[in-house]
């Protein structure tokens, strides 16, 4: 298996990029990348289910998503996200995309995934929760 690696520069250019072009449309384009960057996570994860959620943060951090990330019921707490940038919004759509699928595919139901804080908008940290899809 062969990686990429770009910066966190690199990264928010791009953002800026299909914010250019597509305005806040592109956010709906990045959850559903993230959502598929979340599929060999989740399908390493599941490996071995009773660590699911220690696995996915291994490899979150291991990837260059995260600098940590916890992981308590509904709720995930991310320091240090690749998409935080300064903005007058949460930017993290990939990660939310990620971690909607991570939960997706552990509980095996669909939910909705809400970024309640940003670290791009002063936040000490981002704030993910996950909502179950009615």
């Amino acid at each position: 298996m062969r990686y990429t690696k770009i910066s966190q520069k690199e990264f928010s250019n791009i953002r800026k990029l299909y914010e250019s072009v597509m305005s806040n449309a592109c956010n709906g384009l990045f959850f559903s990348e993230g959502r598929c960057y979340g599929d060999e996570i989740a399908e390493k994860a599941l490996k071995d289910k009773e660590n699911f959620f220690a696995i996915a943060k291994k490899e979150l951090i291991d990837r260059g998503w995260v600098e940590d990330v916890s992981f308590k019921g509904d709720t995930i707490t991310v320091k240090g996200s690749i998409e935080v940038m300064e903005n007058e919004h949460p930017t993290c759509h990939r990660l939310r995309g990620i971690l909607r699928h991570l939960y997706e595919v552990h509980r095996k139901e669909r939910g909705y995934c809400v970024e309640k804080k940003c670290q791009s908008v002063g936040d000490e940290a981002c704030v993910f929760l996950i909502e179950p899809m009615n």
